[in-house]
């Protein structure tokens, strides 16, 4: 159930993470807890999490770091409910090629209705934009912003899930690395969907409701 963050980068081949590669993947049983980060493939732990936060500082995604975690330290690891990643994802993505322009992604957007794409490199996964930082990179440069090829462009850090991470686990790490999506790989190695925070949101708050009812 491992889960990867991709450092920064030009979508330039591919970005995905190795271990996500032609992947096989047994039972969730046998699969073991993540290793520590490394600098080439970057895996992300529960020890990295904690890093995260106390490197994190203020602010309310920080807040909601801590509230979050406060919730889960009365709950023993044994004791939580696996919850996998592709039972909340949602398995419509869509994508854009990294030779295209910032406002040819804006439309794409517009025109499926997301706020997330994928972005392929010679049909490889070379990273993942949302709404929110594209129109902070065209305030922060030029009025030539919009023309400007996704290729020549540094690409935020995303994060990679496979459908049978926990999805749990996956949500405190987007938390501490501040990312609001995370791209879920399948066993193939291909784009099987997305997962954002707002699907968290209508997790939680389903789960409220029915709590509520009871």
């Amino acid at each position: 159930m491992s889960i990867f963050v991709s450092e920064p980068g030009r979508p330039i081949g591919t970005r995905l993470p190795e271990a996500f590669r032609s992947r096989r993947v047994g039972d969730v049983t046998e699969l073991s807890e993540s290793a520590s980060i490394s600098a080439e493939h970057s895996e992300t732990t529960d020890a990295e999490f904690q890093q995260a936060v106390h490197s994190g500082g203020g602010g309310s995604s920080f807040r909601a770091l801590q509230e979050y975690g406060a919730a889960a330290a009365g709950e023993r690891r044994e004791e939580r409910v696996y919850l996998p990643v592709a039972d909340i994802s949602s398995p419509a993505q869509f994508s854009v090629p990294a030779s295209a322009t910032v406002a040819e992604a804006l439309e794409t957007m517009e025109e499926h209705g997301v706020h997330h794409l994928v972005v392929l490199s010679d049909n490889n996964v070379a990273g993942l934009i949302d709404l929110r930082w594209l129109l902070s990179w065209i305030h922060e440069n030029s009025s030539e912003a919009l023309n400007q090829s996704l290729i020549h462009i540094e690409l935020p850090a995303f994060l990679t899930a496979s459908p049978e991470t926990d999805a749990h686990q996956l949500a405190r790490l987007m938390l501490a690395h501040r990312l609001n999506a995370a791209l879920v790989i399948n066993a193939a190695g291909q784009p099987a969907g997305v997962v954002t925070s707002t699907d968290y949101l209508k997790l939680y708050a389903n789960a409220g409701r029915q709590e509520g009812a009871v």
